[in-house]
């Protein structure tokens, strides 16, 4: 018996669907009673981790929306940027605002994990 290969949308959801358990793993530890600052400034560096681009979970996901919004930029119809710079802004958004915002909170829960 042989199977079909399974779409790109597929493999997408599949993808997401890993995710969101994951996401869904870390925000049940989040809940824990005996989590203390320590632990969740650990959890967040884990999030946000920039010594290493492709390490973090934010750097991650930045980089697949901005591989999206370079395909985007290729085949929007009128090569205008309505597709394109929304994406390249939540992604902007994700680097810049919301990791900067999470090392700060790290840094306020247990600044001595800081290198």
């Amino acid at each position: 018996m042989t199977s079909q290969p399974r779409t790109r949308l597929e493999r997408a959801r599949a993808s997401v669907g890993i995710a969101s358990l994951a996401l869904q793993q870390i925000e049940d530890d989040l809940r824990a009673d005996d989590v203390d600052q320590e632990e969740l400034a650990a959890i967040l560096r884990e999030l946000i981790e920039d010594t290493d681009p492709a390490g973090g979970f934010l750097a991650a996901l930045a980089q697949l929306l901005t591989a999206a919004a370079r395909r985007a930029e290729q085949i929007e119809p009128d090569r205008d940027g309505d597709a394109s710079c929304p994406l390249h802004e939540a992604a902007a958004l994700i680097t810049d605002d919301a990791g900067q915002r999470l090392i700060w909170s790290a840094r306020a829960l247990h600044p001595q994990g800081d290198s």
